[in-house]
């Protein structure tokens, strides 16, 4: 069989085409290949060099330097428990609101439902929060850091997204003589696991991403210090270090630690620190991710 042979017009199509999504995919993941570079390459050499598209040299120090903290195991496990018990409560309360925002025949719904859209736009502001934490006395424990865990725009999309389900389903369980609680467990929820893996990925990547929350209501708890919070202090010492090599008071000991902490190296490894977990997780709820967002923005 004769192979068809391709006109030049679309070979120089083909060409530019292939060249512009290469360059596309590159311009996405130079980024992170530009931080992974510059954490693993010799302080000495890129003291003297840019880092372009290559280490220079080989060295450990920036991560090794980083992982020596103290209390670095404590505020990783902190970050963990926070993001996994974070995105739990999240995603179970979320899904119960938007489940029940889906009835029409719940009393005054079309009320709380437009209560909740309002608190998209209109908050209480930074020190009326802090007064009603404190109220509750959660300042200084680990519940500040979960409480409250209900977010109107996961509930919108949820809600969306339930309202797409055929209704002929949840019917039939009701002649069956199921109840609410047990269709949402049995029916709704299996059902909706593509828009519970995309509320899944960003409670989880907001849960660990977190440190403000930290610096503002837990910071004299040292137990409770969050890894970005603890990664966040590291590199204001680094830049605090760097300024001191200009200084003429300085030993040379203290000089010879600030030519290889730089802030930029330190600021380097402390995102891919806090990257990689999120990119480790990512791959594996992908394939509900885009589908579970479109279909729970389809309408309001």
């Amino acid at each position: 069989m004769a192979k068809k042979r391709i006109g030049p017009g679309r070979a120089a199509f083909s060409i530019l085409n292939y060249t512009f999504f290469a360059l596309f995919t590159f311009i996405c993941i130079y980024p992170l290949w530009y931080v992974f570079i510059y954490t693993i390459s010799d302080p000495a050499k890129v003291a003297s060099q840019n880092v372009v598209l290559y280490p220079l040299g080989f060295s450990m120090y920036n991560i090794t330097r980083v992982m020596q903290l103290d209390g670095l195991m404590n505020a990783f496990l902190i970050s963990v428990a926070r993001t996994v018990l974070g995105t739990v409560l999240t995603l179970v309360s979320c899904m119960l609101l938007g489940y029940v925002f889906s009835k029409e025949d719940v009393p005054f719904r079309k009320l709380m439902y437009r209560l909740l859209v309002v608190t998209m736009y209109v908050s209480g502001g930074l020190i009326p929060t802090y007064l009603v934490i404190k109220a509750y006395g959660l300042l200084n424990t680990f519940w500040v850091y979960i409480v409250p865990p209900v977010s109107a725009y996961y509930v919108i999309l949820i809600k969306t997204y339930i309202e797409q389900l055929p209704i002929s389903l949840e019917e039939s369980a009701l002649i069956d003589g199921a109840s609410y609680i047990r269709i949402f467990i049995r029916i709704i929820m299996p059902l909706s696991v593509p828009i519970a893996a995309t509320i899944a990925i960003y409670s989880a990547v907001e849960q660990w991403n977190a440190w403000f929350d930290n610096h503002i209501y837990t910071f004299s708890n040292s137990k409770l210090t969050c890894l970005q919070y603890l990664l966040y202090n590291y590199l204001t010492e680094a830049e605090r270090l760097s300024q001191m090599l200009e200084s003429t008071h300085v030993t040379q000991e203290m000089a010879e630690r600030a030519q290889k902490l730089t802030p930029m190296g330190v600021r380097m490894t402390v995102t891919l620190i806090t990257v990689l977990p999120i990119l480790c997780v990512y791959p594996f709820l992908q394939k509900y991710f885009i589908k579970g967002i479109l279909i729970g923005a389809v309408k309001g």
